[in-house]
């Protein structure tokens, strides 16, 4: 099997990105728990780690037209003339690369998650928030193996695209400990949950969805842990400083919403990026897709306190107020539930598998 450096659609310029650093190491030398609720989700942390090595079945393959078997109206040029004039080998191509183009924007941004998470264990004052942001430092070391696994079975990748990488340089670079949490724990993480959950839900490529089902459990766990942090900050700000914030949201919101447009794949197939672009910013399912981007977003940035008219008008522009109100615990534990069910029918498959393998050996003993 190919190695990721030798798959990659587009010549990388380096094999590594350097983002300059300034901030403080903070210790702390008060290990006694603070706030209880953070103590639970590190405790939940530890308590459910796991082994991509182990909990996913690496033998399954890919289907070639159509690697993770997902409904044709989730290509989103899908119904466009160009495309619709393709040959079945072609426009399996373009499923193909549309769909690795995907992942590998996933398994870039886990990439980003892991250095902010890194960040966050040195910079964040409170012991708490060190304590689970180790855990999340493990969680998204796995994501990236799993979704580079993945990919090793597309042997083709593509490196990150640009507005992933403005953002997280932007998170990156900003030396406060809360920036980090919002750029990456409620952004960032936030709008690839609404990603993941679409392979996981639509994805009939079993290993595909497991991939999503898995990481998305462990997401869900991070995206609550910056909404804890914050929630007990913002309030502490002054108005200018949590109107700042907003800023950032927005802009970060507008980038990440615009970032699908996929101009990578279009123009390495020869495509014309400008008619692809129009055709999946007009389709239907790219439409309900951007607007689902903000599903848990929006009711986590009410959450944390930064609500102001300036963030409620962007939001409103942007059609997505009416995920204000949205039950986060409940998606959540909507998220460990779907998890636990991918367990369950893996062992229902190995257990079945296994009863049919001890009647083959005792119908040959006998």
């Amino acid at each position: 099997m190919q190695k990721i450096k030798d798959t990659y659609a587009l010549a990388l310029e380096d094999s590594h990105w350097s983002v300059p650093q300034n901030f403080d190491a903070m210790f702390n030398w008060n290990y006694d728990p603070e706030r209880n609720a953070m103590m639970g989700l590190y405790r939940k942390g530890v308590e459910m780690q796991w082994d991509a090595n182990e909990r996913l079945d690496w033998s399954q393959e890919l289907d070639e037209d159509n690697p993770e078997q997902l409904p044709d109206e989730m290509l989103p040029i899908n119904g466009m003339a160009q495309f619709e004039k393709m040959s079945r080998k072609e426009k399996a191509n373009v499923r193909k690369h549309f769909q690795a183009w995907q992942l590998s924007q996933f398994m870039q941004g886990e990439q980003g998650a892991l250095i902010c998470t890194a960040k966050i264990v040195t910079q964040v004052p409170d012991m708490d928030s060190k304590f689970y942001a180790s855990t999340q430092v493990i969680d998204e070391a796995r994501h990236v193996e799993s979704y580079k696994r993945l990919l090793e079975k597309f042997q083709l990748a593509y490196p990150m695209t640009k507005p992933l990488q403005d953002l997280i340089e932007q998170t990156l670079l900003d030396s406060r400990w809360d920036m980090t949490y919002l750029g990456m724990q409620v952004v960032i993480e936030g709008l690839a949950l609404a990603s993941f959950a679409q392979i996981r839900d639509n994805a009939q490529n079993p290993l595909a969805a497991a991939v999503n089902a898995y990481v998305m459990q462990d997401e869900s766990r991070h995206v609550a842990f910056g909404r804890l942090a914050l929630r007990d900050y913002y309030p502490q700000l002054t108005e200018k400083e949590r109107d700042e914030r907003e800023e950032f949201l927005l802009e970060a919101s507008y980038l990440m919403r615009d970032r699908f447009d996929a101009v990578e794949v279009w123009k390495n197939l020869g495509l014309d990026p400008v008619a692809c672009g129009e055709h999946m910013y007009n389709s239907g399912f790219m439409t309900k897709f951007r607007s689902s981007l903000f599903q848990r977003i929006v009711p986590i940035v009410k959450d944390v306190g930064l609500w102001g008219p300036r963030i409620r008008k962007g939001y409103e522009e942007m059609g997505v107020m009416d995920y204000a109100n949205q039950d986060v615990d409940q998606m959540q534990s909507d998220d460990e539930s779907i998890a636990l069910e991918f367990d369950a029918r893996r062992r229902h498959i190995e257990s079945m598998a296994a009863r049919a393998n001890g009647m083959t050996a005792t119908a040959a003993a006998d």
